[in-house]
């Protein structure tokens, strides 16, 4: 069986070791993951696969890690098939509140689907403010198209750019 655990916790060396050693115990197999530091904090999601047998125990040990300080959820993952083709993008303009929102909905109103998702804020060499960057990951369906989702992406402000 595939599960998809998210792990939060105040950051600090060893905690993917520690993860990995759990789900090791359990005969299972690490297959892809997410991490990142924020604020202190660890942040993580992961795709594992292990033996139906195991997933009680594993899930106790998974779940009693909160002991040590780290939230691990888990949830049951599951094989998708899609005719859906992937494609990146990555969109810079001025940084703004509400841009994240704005681009998002653009997205969800042409029925994109994000696979994945990072954003950033760096200073602005030029002006001396901030530049958003976002790098999308997405599947677009055969009646969907790239042309028609940079068009929507580069009206929401003419200082947005849209680069393959």
């Amino acid at each position: 069986m595939e599960l998809i655990l998210t792990v939060m916790a105040d950051d600090r060396p060893g905690i993917a070791e520690r993860l990995a050693r759990a789900v090791e115990q359990h005969q299972g197999n690490w297959l892809e993951s997410r991490m990142a530091t924020m604020a202190g904090k660890f942040a993580g999601i992961v795709r594992i696969e292990l033996p139906d047998s195991q997933f009680d125990a594993a899930h106790q040990a998974l779940t009693g890690l909160a002991a040590e300080g780290l939230m691990v959820q888990l949830e049951r993952g599951h094989q998708v098939t899609s005719e859906a083709t992937e494609h990146r993008l990555e969109v810079v303009g001025n940084d703004r509140p509400g841009i994240v929102r704005e681009v998002t909905n653009v997205l969800a109103n042409l029925g994109v689907n994000v696979i994945d998702l990072q954003t950033e804020i760096e200073p602005a060499s030029m002006s001396g403010g901030s530049l958003f960057r976002a790098k999308i990951e997405f599947s677009l369906t055969a009646s969907q198209n790239m042309t028609g989702v940079i068009s929507a992406l580069e009206a929401l402000s003419p200082d947005l750019m849209v680069d393959l």
